[in-house]
């Protein structure tokens, strides 16, 4: 799969609109696909992420966010799949950044708005384990 621009949907994040997105598509999207979200999210706050990689998270979750995808959101199953992609791909290129922190903040995030019992974090977020893929 060729990833799409990032640039052009760096106006399309903002914090409200990432919320209101995940918030809404959080129980469709799995455990996974949040997770990797809410921790891309928070690497922006990190001072010790360069403004280049802040420039490629964003882009990342302007693409989550935005309306318009390669494969529209609506679709079941696959819908989601190519912003998982897209969201994979930055994550492991700012993966050093990662720190206990920033995944303790998406764990307590996640914990609002999952059930304990759908709180399975992947151990391996670079799997291509499909038993957690969006549905």
């Amino acid at each position: 799969m060729e990833l799409p621009d990032l640039q052009k949907y760096k106006e399309k994040f903002s914090q409200k609109n990432f919320i209101e997105k995940i918030q809404r598509v959080a129980k469709r999207a799995g455990v996974k696909l949040v997770y990797v979200a809410l921790i891309l999210y928070y690497l922006i706050e990190s001072n010790k992420v360069s403004v280049k990689d802040k420039a490629i998270i964003i882009g990342a979750l302007g693409y989550l966010i935005s309306p318009i995808d390669i494969v529209p959101d609506a679709i079941p199953i696959a819908g989601l799949g190519d912003d998982m992609a897209v969201m994979l791909y930055v994550l492991d290129k700012v993966w050093g950044q990662v720190d206990d922190e920033i995944k303790s903040k998406a764990q307590r995030k996640l914990s609002k708005w999952f059930d304990d019992d759908e709180l399975d974090i992947p151990k391996d977020l670079f799997s291509e384990d499909t038993t957690d893929a969006p549905v």
